[in-house]
């Protein structure tokens, strides 16, 4: 893969960066010479090891990795503080922590739990981290992006199916919540040079969100690596996406130009 040169030196913030999804993106961007800060809810082996990796190709000086609950709003505002202290400013903010439909039930691709078999407290888990929390990262972050006229806000969702699937509420109905609110933020952001767009991967990913299993697969029958974000989170995170503001990607689709957005899009690109 060939790196923009506009990401080198370019400050990012990845929620839930220390596994599945967030540390593939993390790496990849790593790789391209970015400053990174991520977070992860605790810590744990999988937090230790990939703040070791992320150090051996940046440097400790470029790397910030801190245990943060995204939805504590006092939480992320030290966080966000320590970021802009040691990288001077934030400029892509990748809203990627989140929780899944574990929380509810280890068989809940098996046999789905209705909405109102639901514990209470798990419920509130999930919209806290995956709700509340992007909220909260980017009500830090943006307005340090405003006072730089510059900036990039990605959040990560997921295909449409799994919004309404059976079974799959809170998680499915939050993500919508995400591709609606990023709209939002994307017309309250216009003028200011501040882009927010929205990446899913296409499908289930290998990743912690699925209960582990011999025949491990979405509801599509298929299962895709964590790297299948790579190539779109690069192009997001660079020059090359300036002034796109308020798109869907589709990382299983993006070396397919036609098909990067799902069948509701209006635009081959953003919808």
């Amino acid at each position: 893969m060939s790196y923009d040169a506009s990401l080198k030196g370019r400050s990012i913030l990845i929620t839930g960066g220390n596994r599945g999804l967030g540390r593939e993106m993390a790496l990849s961007l790593a790789k391209s010479g970015v400053k990174l800060c991520i977070t992860a809810s605790k810590n744990g082996d999988a937090f230790k090891n990939t703040k070791e990796e992320l150090i051996a190709i940046l440097g400790e000086e470029n790397v910030c990795a801190e245990v943060v609950d995204v939805s504590d709003a006092m939480g992320m505002s030290r966080l966000t503080e320590k970021c802009i202290e040691k990288f001077s400013t934030i400029d892509v903010l990748i809203n990627n922590a989140a929780r899944g439909m574990r929380v509810i039930s280890e068989t809940f691709n098996t046999v789905p739990t209705k909405f109102w078999e639901t514990n209470p407290e798990a419920w509130s888990n999930i919209v806290d981290a995956n709700i509340k929390g992007p909220f909260i990262a980017a009500r830090y972050v943006v307005p340090y992006m405003i006072k730089n006229k510059f900036g990039k806000i990605i959040n990560i969702s997921t295909s449409s199916q799994t919004m309404i699937r059976k079974g799959y509420s809170p998680y499915g109905p939050s993500k919508a919540f995400i591709e609606s609110t990023s709209r939002a933020w994307a017309s309250d952001l216009e003028g200011t040079g501040v882009d927010v767009n929205v990446l899913l991967p296409g499908g289930a990913t290998d990743t912690d969100l699925l209960p582990p299993s011999e025949n491990k697969k979405g509801a599509d029958g298929n299962l895709l690596p964590p790297s299948i974000m790579n190539d779109a989170i690069q192009w997001l995170a660079s020059d090359k996406s300036n002034g796109i503001t308020g798109g869907r990607f589709i990382g299983r689709y993006w070396n397919d130009i036609d098909a990067r957005v799902d069948s509701s899009g209006q635009n081959p690109q953003i919808m």
